[in-house]
């Protein structure tokens, strides 16, 4: 009897923790992970700028989607509300935190699509003829439960 009763009590405080436990779980689980990039188009330059996004940039964001290090991208017009602020929004979707770390599969494909480091170092320059970036964010959708 006296086994029958510890045993009892074992399970019930073994639910008692459980609940506990499970009142503790998050509400939401971790979801994709995106990077913002806020773009100043410079004066006359915007088709060239667009020339660009729409040849190498989608090019390599191709890749990099068939390849599964990114879920998706996507650029935005957006309304200045002062000369300063940026016009365009770039955002790249990786599927987690951990996809940003994969730089050897990305740096392979970027070489592919865009030729040798000191090639990629040269167009970017050349970008800065074109637009000037205002700034980046990371940010990570939380989807709740």
């Amino acid at each position: 009897m006296k086994r029958i009763t510890m045993l009892f009590m074992s399970l019930l405080i073994f639910a008692a923790v459980g609940s506990a436990y499970a009142q503790d779980a998050k509400a939401y689980k971790e979801g994709h992970v995106t990077r913002v990039s806020f773009v100043k188009v410079k004066p006359g330059q915007f088709n060239n700028y667009m020339k660009y996004l729409a040849g190498p940039y989608k090019a390599q964001m191709e890749a990099l989607k068939k390849a599964g290090l990114i879920t998706g991208y996507a650029i935005y017009s957006e309304e200045a509300r002062t000369p300063q602020d940026a016009d365009l929004v770039l955002t790249i979707t990786y599927p987690n935190m951990a996809a940003l770390d994969r730089t050897d599969e990305s740096d392979a494909i970027a070489t592919k699509t865009l030729g040798p480091m000191d090639a990629r170092d040269k167009a970017s320059m050349d970008r800065e003829s074109m637009r000037e970036l205002q700034g980046s964010l990371l940010t990570r959708e939380l989807i709740l439960k």
